[in-house]
C-alpha cells in the first residue's frame, strides 16, 4: 500500500511586482487621461514587467503519520508552500500530488464566514472538507468543549475576540479528520494554556497515523512535535533532515555573531586592557547565538601592558531589564587574584546547558586590583540571545518562570 501523503516535484511560484494603482480622479483628470491614454500605453509595453520567485525547484515527499516542521527567515517561502498546499493558490511550475483530505489553519479564522455564527461555521468547514453532516456531528460536542466558546456558539463570529476566533479555527482544522494538517504559526495567538492544547491536540492527531505540517519560529515547538524539518532559505528547500539537525543548523546560520573588539587607544596607561569579548561553542568558536539545550561559552580577550601582581576579572550577566542575575570571577576556584606578566590572554568562561532560560541577555566586564584600581570596565559590553529549542519550559513560552533553570531535587514522602 502507497504510503505517501504528499509528493513536491521542482515546484517554484513566481509573483509580479507592483502593480496598476487606483485612485478618485475629478472629471478634468478624467478627460485628460482620455486623450493621454495612447501614449502613456506605449510607454507603458516598454517597461517591463519586474517578477521574482517565491519558491524555486522545491522537491519533497512525506508519508501518512509523519509530522513535518517548516522553517526558515522572513522571506524564505514558508508561507507561499503552505499556500499551494493547501491549494490556495496554483504554482507557476511543478507538479504537487496530494493523498488525503486537507485541512488547513494559515490565519486567524481561515474559511470562516464572518456573518454565520460558530455553529454555522463548523458545518460550513466540515462540508468544505467533504464531511457529511452526520460526521460533523459526531466530533461537534468535541469541538465545541476544545475551543471554549459554548456561550458564544450562536453569535456571529465576527464579534469573536481574536482568542476565541483562534481556538474555534483551530479546534475546528484538528477535530474534523483530515489526513493532513496544515498549521501556520497558530501558537503566536492565545495564551500559554491555549498553546500547550494546541500542541497537544497536533501530538495526537500526528499519532494517529495523520500527516501534520507545522510553519513555526518557536524551535522548542518544532523540536518536541516533529521528527523531521524542512529549511527554506530565499525560496529553495536547503535542508529536510531530522528535527534537532535542522534547527542546530538554522540556528548557527543565521545573524551576526556576537562579538565585540574594543579601542584599546582610548586608554594608553592603563597596564591592563579588555580586547575582545564573544560569544561561542562549547570549544570558543564564534557563533550567532546559544541553544538552551546546549553549552556555550562566554571568550574574552586582555592585552597586559605590564606586570600586575593581582588582577581579577569579574563578567556579570544581566537579563533585558537590566537586572543582574550572577557574578562570576576569575578568582573564584582558588580565592586568590591572579598574577599577569605583560601579554595577550584568552579565556573560555563556560555556561552549562539548561541553566539560562531562552532570552536576551547582556554582559559587562571589568579586570581590577581588588581596593585599588579598575583597570578596565566595560557596561553591557555585548548582548546575546539563548534560543529556545525544546527546554522543559518551552510549553510556557517565558511566561514568569524566571531567566534561571535549577534543576532541585524532589523527594516524595508521606
Amino acid at each position: 500500500m502507497n504510503n505517501l501523503a504528499i509528493r513536491v516535484e521542482n515546484v517554484g511560484k513566481q509573483y509580479k511586482l507592483g502593480g496598476k494603482k487606483t485612485s478618485y480622479r475629478t472629471f478634468r483628470e478624467a478627460i485628460l487621461n482620455s486623450l493621454t491614454g495612447p501614449v502613456r500605453w506605449l510607454k507603458g509595453k516598454q517597461q517591463p514587467v519586474e517578477t521574482f520567485w517565491a519558491l524555486r525547484d522545491v522537491s519533497f515527499e512525506i508519508n501518512h503519520g509523519d509530522a513535518v516542521g517548516i522553517i526558515g527567515r522572513n522571506g524564505a517561502g514558508k508561507s507561499t508552500l503552505l499556500k499551494l498546499l493547501s491549494r490556495i493558490t496554483n504554482p507557476t511550475k511543478g507538479r504537487i500530488e496530494l493523498y488525503g483530505r486537507v485541512a488547513s489553519l494559515l490565519e486567524v479564522g481561515t474559511g470562516f464566514h464572518p456573518e454565520l455564527s460558530g455553529r454555522d461555521n463548523i458545518y460550513l468547514n466540515g462540508a468544505i472538507l467533504g464531511m457529511s453532516r452526520l460526521e460533523i456531528g459526531r466530533k461537534f460536542d468535541e469541538i465545541v468543549d476544545f475551543a471554549e466558546v459554548e456561550k458564544f456558539l450562536d453569535t456571529p463570529v465576527k464579534h469573536y475576540s481574536s482568542g476565541m476566533y483562534v481556538r474555534l479555527a483551530f479546534a475546528v482544522a484538528a477535530h474534523l479528520e483530515p489526513e493532513i494538517l496544515v498549521v501556520d504559526e497558530v501558537l503566536a495567538v492565545g495564551d500559554a494554556e491555549f498553546q500547550k492544547k494546541c500542541l497537544g491536540k497536533m501530538d495526537d492527531v500526528a499519532k494517529s497515523g495523520r500527516t501534520v505540517l507545522f510553519v513555526s519560529h518557536n524551535m522548542g515547538a518544532i523540536t518536541q512535535l516533529c521528527q523531521n524539518v524542512i529549511l527554506l532559505n530565499k525560496g529553495t528547500l536547503e535542508t529536510f533532515a531530522k528535527a534537532s539537525d535542522v534547527v542546530q543548523q538554522y540556528l548557527s546560520s543565521g545573524g551576526d555573531t556576537p562579538d565585540v573588539s574594543f579601542d584599546l587607544s582610548l586608554k594608553p596607561n592603563s597596564a591592563a586592557l579588555i580586547a575582545r569579548v564573544w560569544l561561542g561553542g562549547a570549544n570558543g568558536e564564534p557563533i550567532p547565538a546559544a541553544d538552551v539545550n546546549q553549552s556555550f561559552a562566554i571568550g574574552l580577550e586582555l592585552l597586559v601592558r605590564r606586570k600586575i601582581s593581582n588582577a581579577e576579572i569579574s563578567m556579570r550577566i544581566s537579563n533585558t531589564l537590566g537586572q543582574p542575575l550572577f557574578t562570576t570571577n576569575l578568582s573564584d576556584e582558588s580565592g586568590t587574584e591572579k598574577e599577569f606578566q605583560a601579554g595577550n590572554y584568552k579565556y573560555l568562561i563556560n555556561i552549562p546547558m539548561h541553566f539560562l532560560a531562552p532570552d536576551t541577555y547582556s554582559i559587562n566586564i571589568a579586570i581590577h586590583e581588588p581596593f585599588v584600581e579598575v583597570l578596565d570596565q566595560h557596561e553591557q559590553a555585548m548582548s546575546f540571545e539563548i534560543k529556545e529549542t525544546g527546554s522543559r519550559m518551552w510549553r510556557y513560552n517565558k511566561l514568569g518562570y524566571g531567566n534561571i533553570l535549577v534543576d532541585f531535587p524532589w523527594k516524595e514522602i508521606s
